[in-house]
């Protein structure tokens, strides 16, 4: 228990995650049942586990997850938010049994850079005093060039950062964190309606998607390339295991409940998550929240919601703290003591 919280622990730091464990029950784990993440194989890590991708301009973003899916010869893989064929940057692929779990990378917030090239002259602080417009929620239409209905909608921009700005050259680089699914190319035409000179965008590159940035093990499709030729060639599989992570990372941003090895294998056949169960969790969970419910050796179980805060968790004994949404781990990993239980409280 105490290994998978100090791993958990560095994730949070990695992905920025600002939630703290609480323990509620120091519990121990069976030795002969699962896994740690961080010790799985090679092989067990192409079944369940995560790239951050560095995607390079002119593939689409199928056309990259198609070429990794053969790289690994995979019956399945899946990417976490399309990115159009010329814009760079960060692109999570889950391979095999972790695409249950990207599309809540899909869903959460996404950071881009973006180059916006101006049809005019136009001044800086003119360009900074209009993208206070930009920033809240904003309505938004999308463009022609795109893969859903065309109706309007509303999205949310946390924020918007001039970075550089090149008069000359009738430009602007700037930063931008906004809701999954805001259009950067719709915010910088609407930016060159409202200075009245009309803009584009000229460049885009994602820094985040999710839990996953930037500075994070970004890996390009040549270093997985040469990664995968050291370990079939001279059987040295440290890159591999370096660039391919857990696929806990892909819900380190989420808050988590850790539970015993007892209740296990119930949330694995579907079972809410109940009191007695958790061993800990993060403080940050909210009644609501989208939660990772993990082992006591730190694996993905089960997405949950949350029934309850962290604070009421603590102090219930009894009851549901959360309800199962999708279940991650295979049923049968760890013995199936609730199912035993079941039978002895029936005689």
């Amino acid at each position: 228990m105490k290994d998978a919280l100090k791993w958990y622990e560095q994730m949070h730091e990695k992905c920025g995650f600002e939630g703290r464990w609480v323990v509620k029950e120091e519990a121990e784990t069976d030795p002969r049942y699962g896994k740690e993440p961080w010790r799985r194989t090679v092989e067990e890590l192409l079944e369940l586990g995560v790239v951050n991708l560095d995607k390079p301009p002119g593939p689409t973003s199928h056309e990259v997850v198609a070429w990794i899916k053969r790289m690994f010869n995979l019956e399945r893989a899946g990417h976490g938010g399309t990115l159009d064929p010329k814009v760079t940057g960060v692109l999570p692929v889950a391979l095999s049994e972790a695409t249950k779990v990207i599309h809540y990378v899909m869903l959460s917030g996404k950071e881009y850079v973006m180059v916006t090239q101006f049809h005019e002259a136009v001044k800086e602080e003119d360009v900074v005093e209009n993208l206070k417009y930009l920033v809240g929620e904003i309505y938004q239409r999308p463009p022609l060039r795109s893969s859903v209905k065309r109706q309007l909608r509303t999205k949310k921009v946390y924020y918007i950062h001039l970075i550089e700005f090149w008069p000359e050259r009738r430009m602007a680089l700037m930063r931008i964190g906004s809701e999954s699914g805001t259009y950067m190319r719709k915010i910088a035409h609407d930016l060159g309606l409202l200075l009245g000179t009309g803009a584009h965008m000229r460049e885009l590159r994602r820094t985040r998607s999710g839990p996953f940035h930037e500075e994070w093990n970004l890996v390009r499709m040549q270093d997985l390339s040469e990664a995968k030729y050291l370990y079939e060639v001279h059987k040295d599989d440290t890159l591999l295991k370096k660039y391919i992570m857990p696929c806990e990372a892909a819900v380190c941003h989420m808050p988590k409940i850790m539970v015993k090895d007892g209740a296990v294998d119930a949330i694995a056949h579907g079972a809410n998550v109940a009191a007695p169960g958790v061993a800990a969790l993060t403080d940050n969970m909210k009644k609501g929240d989208t939660v990772a419910v993990v082992s006591l050796k730190g694996e993905l179980v089960a997405i949950a919601q949350a029934l309850v805060s962290a604070e009421e968790a603590l102090k219930m004994e009894k009851g549901w703290v959360a309800k199962t949404r999708r279940v991650i781990m295979k049923p049968g990993t760890y013995p199936d003591v609730w199912r035993k239980k079941s039978a002895q409280e029936g005689k």
